[in-house]
């Protein structure tokens, strides 16, 4: 196995501990996946029902675009390949997935005609670069259901999926994790506003803009690789399996 490889798994693996300690999972359900370095075709997965607790380097499973399992053991569960295998084929940029229930964002979902004020900086980080299905469609039991999220997702870096939950789509695991971890932060302070029964101040179209530019600086974010170091040092204190 490459080093490339071996880091790639390390750091999935990672992604998944990280989003379990903080309560962005649910069950065994939802997926995250990484292509593998040097690969059009090929990406890595949690295997069916291990916790996203358990997870280690060693114990990702490769599959193809077909659904083939080219190297681990285990299967990959149907609604994980049927979502995430088209996007990925779609979407050569895309190269990590990130899909959750995660409770703040999954609860926006379930709003008739959610779209995102631009009240809180945390916002303004996502602006123009959502994408909204309103069409939700059962469970994701074939191709099919994984092209039409392609398609509604386009080259947006956030699928919101009506009364589902979230996909969020970037370059590398660092990147994604960052916009997932910040995207829930988002989504609880905006549910938490709404709990007020106030009205939601927003903030000006040209500072959101400008802020949004800042933050984002032409799609170079720093700070998301600083972020994923220190959840990797974190679990090196309190959970080191991960990367056997």
């Amino acid at each position: 196995m490459t080093t490339d490889i071996q880091q790639t798994r390390i750091d999935l693996a990672a992604a998944y501990r990280s989003a379990a300690r903080m309560g962005l999972n649910e069950g065994i359900c939802n997926h995250f996946t990484m292509m593998v370095p040097g690969s059009q075709t090929n990406f890595l997965l949690i295997p069916y029902g291990e916790h996203w607790s358990e997870v280690t380097a060693s114990s990702l499973i490769e599959v193809d675009l077909d659904g083939n399992v080219i190297e681990g053991d285990g299967i990959a569960e149907d609604t994980a390949f049927c979502i995430h295998a088209p996007i990925h084929r779609a979407r050569a940029d895309a190269r990590c997935l990130l899909h959750t229930h995660m409770p703040f964002a999954t609860a926006l979902t379930m709003l008739e005609d959610f779209r995102f004020p631009m009240a809180s900086q945390n916002e303004l980080g996502f602006y123009g670069r959502i994408a909204y299905d309103d069409d939700y469609t059962g469970l994701a039991f074939d191709t099919q259901e994984g092209d039409r999220l392609a398609q509604v997702m386009g080259d947006c870096d956030i699928l919101m999926m009506a009364n589902h939950g979230v996909m969020i789509a970037g370059p590398d695991i660092a990147t994604a994790y960052d916009d997932l971890y910040y995207f829930e932060q988002a989504c609880r302070t905006l549910v938490y506003a709404y709990q007020t029964g106030q009205p939601i101040k927003r903030v000006p179209q040209d500072i959101v803009a400008r802020t949004a530019a800042q933050m984002n600086r032409g799609g170079v974010r720093e700070g998301a690789t600083h972020h994923f170091a220190a959840l990797r040092r974190i679990l090196d204190r309190h959970e080191p399996d991960y990367v056997n």
